[in-house]
């Protein structure tokens, strides 16, 4: 099994509803996406071709999310809660009968960030 994986990123604005601290209040992040998907080489030697990964990403993603305030997608726009709506939107997209979506990866800081793995899924 090969892991291949496309780096992204994308500047959204959002506040946590029902938390009491600075985060309750509205800003925004630069965040870090990491997409990763496993699977078996084709005929030319690739698992995925980037550029597919990269339309997905972008059009499922990207082109909701970035620029937004993400309060009009997620009720409550927790760092895991906005992973668990991207898994959502690219993981049937991302399924073959050679390659699956194994792992996202979402950061809303440098040091700060959720992973999502398959078999966390239930």
């Amino acid at each position: 099994m090969l892991f291949v994986s496309k780096e992204f990123s994308f500047d959204a604005a959002h506040n946590l509803v029902k938390y009491h601290g600075k985060c309750e209040k509205l800003h925004g992040h630069t965040y870090k996406l990491v997409v990763t998907v496993a699977g078996k080489k084709d005929d030319e030697g690739m698992v995925i071709d980037f550029n597919e990964l990269k339309r997905v990403v972008k059009n499922y993603v990207l082109n909701i999310l970035d620029h937004s305030y993400i309060n009009d997608i997620l009720e409550q726009p927790s760092a895991e809660n906005i992973a668990e709506w991207i898994w959502n939107k690219i993981s049937d997209k991302l399924q073959t009968d050679r390659y699956f979506l194994y792992e996202i990866r979402l950061y809303e800081t440098p040091t700060s960030y959720v992973t999502l793995r398959r078999d966390d899924l239930k």
